[in-house]
């Protein structure tokens, strides 16, 4: 039983670790700017993305862009 309960409370340190992960990469898509506008674009979508996903990563240097180049189908 006591096995049980260490990998549920090791699942939810993950969980947890996770989520705030997360929420660090939109605050930082946010100060960005990511955020404004209307106009969605591959590129835009892509780069808020990766933003989030960097999470912490932004505050020590990581500035992650993506560039789509999607040409209109026939």
């Amino acid at each position: 039983m006591v096995r049980t309960s260490r990998k549920a409370s090791t699942r939810q340190v993950v969980t947890v670790i996770v989520v705030v992960w997360l929420v660090i990469g939109a605050l930082a898509a946010a100060q960005r700017g990511y955020f404004r506008g209307s106009d969605a674009n591959c590129a835009k979508v892509s780069t808020i993305a990766v933003t989030i996903l960097a999470g912490p990563l932004n505050y020590v240097g990581a500035n992650p862009k993506i560039d789509c180049n999607i040409e209109p189908s026939k």
